[in-house]
């Protein structure tokens, strides 16, 4: 029985889903929620402060809000707006389609008050794709780092 169980519990192991890996940037910004969650703006807004992004085209499918991010020097981002909380100032969404290594892609950005001024919490989890997890999360850090460098430099 031992010798059978072995085997199987190896099996096992190796067809176990993957786990979703984690990142989450945080950047204190020196304004009020209000004028921090205005400088993101509505699900396009993005297009308007991330400095990767060329532009942003904002269409609907179904009932949800699905906007294409063209990339500077090239590639484009589908992503699907999943909710939106206009009181708690955040929304999550995931990517539908794009060149980031990774799959399986939910993430949430939101605006909460933080002394005299604010805290924009950029967070996501997802499965590594053709690339380590190591450099997925990379990756994604560095998205989320640079776009919440560009929201504290805009809001004011």
């Amino acid at each position: 029985m031992l010798k059978l169980f072995v085997p199987v519990a190896s099996l096992m192991i190796f067809a176990a889903p993957a786990l979703a890996l984690e990142v989450t940037k945080t950047s204190t910004v020196a304004a009020s929620p209000e004028t921090v969650w205005k400088t993101i703006g509505g699900f396009c807004g993005i297009g308007e402060w991330h400095p990767v992004v060329e532009k942003c085209a904002l269409s609907e499918k179904g009932s949800k809000p699905e906007r294409t991010l063209t990339l500077k020097g090239g590639g484009t981002l589908v992503e699907e707006e999943q909710a939106r909380d206009e009181a708690s100032m955040s929304y999550t969404y995931t990517i539908l389609s794009g060149p980031l290594p990774v799959e399986d892609y939910k993430s949430t950005i939101m605006v909460t008050k933080e002394g005299d001024g604010s805290k924009v919490t950029w967070s996501g989890d997802f499965k590594a794709k053709g690339a380590t997890d190591e450099k997925a999360q990379e990756v994604i850090g560095g998205v989320y780092e640079a776009g919440l460098k560009s929201i504290s430099e805009r809001a004011k």
